[in-house]
């Protein structure tokens, strides 16, 4: 009985997490309504814990619910990506402050060791990891506030943001994200926390055009042919904040 409770459960965390996979970089169409018998042939598992599935990524913002129409993917909505930038921006200014006060002097210099090869990764790096490298750098941040819930929530808005950061990573400004983290970085080994948040703060500040126009240039690449999985595509020019 364990056994078959124990199967049952990794079934529906390997849909899981292939489910989200195909929402974070949407090859599961914006608005498109989600089959649960079509998933399960696709991910090859019974319908069971493709609902579990879907309802926990209903839960955790990634797909809505609507009765009578079922599941669907979420659209890529200009204001609801912006609020999200906007609850980022506070959770990780407060995420710095904190670790100002509690991260010791060797876990700074292992943030500064991580930063120092994310800056050195080769030229055919994937856009993805860029992404990943760039995530991680934050939540190594989020880590060191000693805060789990703080990480935790963190983690969300960034998957749910992920294919924003994708399309910003294409367009030119890598170099000047890694010199604002190296900022967020010096002002952590100063041990000032109003500096700390500040370069946070500005580092991760967006506006809400400049999401518009994230979000136009998304949707031409997924329904114009110009899209490719962010997985397989070669590192373009920008890095994301």
């Amino acid at each position: 009985m364990r056994q078959v409770q124990k199967t049952s459960a990794n079934l529906s965390e390997r849909a899981y997490e292939q489910l989200k996979a195909m929402a974070v970089t949407y090859q599961l169409r914006p608005g498109e309504r989600l089959a649960e018998l079509d998933l399960a042939k696709r991910l090859k598992v019974s319908r069971t814990p493709i609902r579990e599935a879907l309802n926990r990524l209903v839960t955790e913002g990634f797909l809505t619910f609507t009765p009578n129409r079922g599941f669907q993917c979420r659209p890529l909505d200009a204001k609801e990506i912006f609020d999200l930038y906007e609850v980022r921006r506070s959770l990780e200014a407060t995420a710095a402050r904190l670790a100002v006060e509690r991260a010791s002097d060797d876990e700074l210099e292992d943030l500064a060791r991580f930063l120092e090869r994310s800056r050195g990764v080769p030229e055919k790096t994937t856009v993805m990891e860029l992404v990943r490298l760039d995530e991680e750098f934050h939540e190594r941040v989020a880590v060191l506030s000693r805060n789990a819930e703080l990480l935790r929530i963190l983690q969300n808005i960034n998957a749910r943001i992920r294919f924003c950061r994708w399309i910003d990573m294409e367009n030119g400004r890598r170099s000047a994200t890694q010199s604002e983290h190296a900022g967020v970085l010096s002002a952590l080994r100063a041990r000032d926390p109003k500096k700390c948040a500040e370069a946070m703060n500005n580092h991760i500040s967006r506006r809400l055009d400049q999401i518009v126009d994230v979000i136009r240039e998304g949707y031409a690449r997924i329904y114009m042919g110009d899209y490719v999985t962010p997985a397989t595509q070669p590192k373009g020019r920008r890095a994301s904040s």
